[in-house]
């Protein structure tokens, strides 16, 4: 039985006994979103990361939700990319068409790839043009607190150092607040060129979603997560705080473990 509480200010916690619990989890929840957005505005506009996000969620891929999911009204975007052809292993992209998109009756052009023809500065620039324009034909919401695109899911990882899309900790890129989308050339992690969403667009959502999984990210968990006191500064995964979205932690146990138990009930 998974455990499920809401933090006071981190948003709700889903913590799972194992990885198929937790993905079939993932999966109810993202048809769900998917359903009331299509409901409710006719579109879903979900943006993806990379990382192990891509595999827990091959669920979508099997029944019931193959058949369930109104997938021709999904419009994907990618919340960061790496600085490389799609067609490399490194590639968001192509783990996500590998897992995911080539298995599913998702309409080819609604999907929203970076241009991986561009350097890292002019794809962020492209991108968020791209953006702009659907913003316009309200394929994506809008913020009605800011100018920001609204999408109605970001799925998120976190990597063992807390960074969340190409957010990694104590970079410049976590102030940026001018620009919807932006890029690093230094990335601490290889490869060094991405393009990532900023913070604001982000917070900027409908619903957020961090699937973390493994005892390796469990120290960052309790530091993004639980009340550790100003010693620590900010890891990016903590600077998710959705400005009137809903955010949601999908854990399995070992990430999970190092949590103040003391907040959570059955």
């Amino acid at each position: 039985m998974a455990l499920s509480e809401v933090h006071k200010d981190r948003g709700e916690l889903r913590i799972h006994e194992n990885l198929d619990e937790l993905g079939t989890d993932l999966a109810d929840y993202i048809a769900e979103l998917s359903e009331a957005s299509v409901k409710e505005r006719g579109v879903f506009a979900i943006a993806l990361s990379g990382g192990s996000l891509i595999g827990l969620m091959g669920k979508l891929c099997e029944a019931p939700y193959n058949k369930t999911v109104d997938w021709a009204k999904w419009y994907i975007f990618w919340a960061d990319e790496r600085g490389v052809a799609k067609t490399h292993a490194d590639s968001n992209y192509k783990l996500a068409k590998d897992g995911l998109l080539s298995k599913v009756p998702i309409v080819p052009s609604h999907v929203h790839s970076i241009n991986d023809s561009l350097s890292a500065e002019e794809a962020a620039n492209d991108y968020e043009f791209v953006i702009r324009q659907l913003v316009r034909t309200r394929t994506i919401s809008v913020s009605d607190i800011s100018d920001s695109p609204k999408f109605d899911l970001i799925l998120l990882g976190m990597g063992a150092d807390g960074h969340v899309a190409s957010l990694f900790p104590n970079h410049p890129v976590l102030d940026a607040n001018n620009e919807w989308v932006t890029f690093i050339t230094n990335s601490p992690k290889p490869p060094p060129e991405r393009i990532t969403f900023t913070l604001p667009v982000i917070n900027s959502a409908s619903n957020v979603a961090v699937v973390v999984a493994g005892e390796d990210k469990a120290e960052a968990v309790h530091l993004a997560i639980d009340d550790v006191g100003p010693d620590h500064p900010p890891l990016p995964a903590r600077m998710v705080q959705p400005t009137k979205g809903k955010l949601v932690w999908f854990l399995d146990k070992l990430a999970a473990s190092k949590l103040d138990s003391s907040q959570f009930s059955e």
